[in-house]
């Protein structure tokens, strides 16, 4: 189990660094009127109401595992940006699952179950992950198993695209499904909250997602594997 786990963890930081050494640029200006609307894919909204409850479900999260008001402020000081970036997760996650099912890809409750299992042994126990992602990738617990689904989604599009993610070649399969399924789905993003783009220098990328985890030039491979 710990070492089908680490797989998979070494398989997401793959696909994180990828993220920023091949992905293609991707724009949708959020040209139209969609009043009340933080974003529009495949013709669903994601109206600003559900963009407000997911970040107070992290903010309540970050309260909820602080011990005082100094260090919830401390989580908010580190999780700057939180209404942007979970828009740009909720956007990217719904482009990944269109990518995925247009290559057939399928996620069963077994495989988030053995997933969820082997990082709680990991991490030591099923609060301690909790509170792990909820730290990393401000995911609160109540959307981690979501963000399972999501991450094995990720890995398993890869699988099916034939795309090693250590080669370029593969970077590049991988986020031509992304891009053309971004295409497919006609991101229209609200401007207040940016321009919907995937590339290596886009905001986008700075979102805490665990499959997209964001890369830096201080943040040596060895740091990564620890993460």
């Amino acid at each position: 189990m710990h070492r089908r786990t680490s797989s998979r963890r070494r398989t997401a930081l793959v696909l994180s660094a990828a993220a920023i050494a091949a992905a293609p640029l991707l724009t949708a200006c959020g040209s139209e009127a969609h009043p009340g609307a933080a974003a529009v894919v495949g013709g669903q909204r994601i109206t600003v109401a559900q963009l407000e409850t997911r970040v107070n479900e992290v903010r309540d999260a970050q309260q909820a595992a602080t011990k005082d008001s100094a260090e919830y402020e401390q989580a908010i000081a580190k999780s700057g940006g939180l209404t942007r970036n979970t828009l740009h997760t909720m956007v990217l996650d719904r482009v990944l699952h269109r990518a995925a099912t247009d290559a057939g890809v399928t996620v069963t409750r077994k495989e988030m179950q053995d997933m969820r299992a082997g990082l709680e042994q990991r991490a030591g126990g099923a609060e301690q992950l909790e509170t792990g992602w909820l730290a990393q990738y401000n995911v609160p617990p109540k959307r981690l198993t979501e963000s399972l689904r999501t991450e094995i989604e990720a890995q398993k599009l890869a699988t099916a695209l034939g795309a090693d993610m250590q080669t370029q070649e593969g970077q590049s399969t991988f986020w031509k499904a992304i891009g053309e399924a971004s295409k497919e789905l006609n991101v229209d993003l609200n401007p207040r909250y940016g321009a919907w783009e995937v590339s290596p220098r886009s905001r986008l990328v700075e979102s805490k997602t665990p499959w997209l985890k964001q890369v830096t030039r201080q943040e040596p491979p060895s740091s990564q594997q620890t993460a």
